[in-house]
């Protein structure tokens, strides 16, 4: 088991480390760059090119059963999940195979309505600060799944 992380934009790499370290679960945070290497021999750091979902497209060709993929690139999870790896958002949200149509099609109806109005953007980009209260979710769904995944 591996767990892939989607590093870039993701706030729970403390809250990974962590939980892997724990128990002794290899991590690969792969992202464009900017992110300083932790050292400890369990988490590999991995520094895709630049270009347009460079670092979406290294993990899904990589991850497979068995492993974990944290991510909120939606299009992201819909491949990994297809290639039977759990997937995890950094809010603790599961993203599987019996909700990720839902999850597709809300994307797909709030990406048709910013480009009906483009005037009203309706705060794009703008959601709800990220809490503790998420961190500790987080910490709880990855924790119960990598205790499920290697038990």
């Amino acid at each position: 088991m591996t767990i892939y992380v989607d590093a870039d934009a993701c706030p729970v790499k403390e809250e990974i480390t962590t939980i892997a370290i724990r128990h002794d679960c290899h991590v690969v945070m792969v992202c464009n760059g900017g992110i300083r290497p932790y050292p400890h021999p369990l988490i590999e750091l991995v520094i895709v090119d630049d270009g347009p979902d460079a670092a979406d497209i290294w993990i899904a060709e990589r991850a497979g059963a068995g492993d974990i993929i944290i991510t909120n690139d939606i299009p992201l999870a819909a491949k990994c999940v297809g290639n039977v790896a759990a997937v995890l958002r950094p809010d603790g949200s599961s993203i599987t195979d019996a909700n990720i149509g839902g999850i597709l099609a809300t994307r797909d109806l709030m990406a048709d309505m910013r480009a009906a109005d483009p005037l009203h953007q309706g705060g794009q980009g703008q959601g709800r600060p990220f809490s503790k209260a998420d961190r500790g979710r987080f910490s709880q769904a990855l924790d119960q799944l990598v205790s499920r995944q290697s038990g």
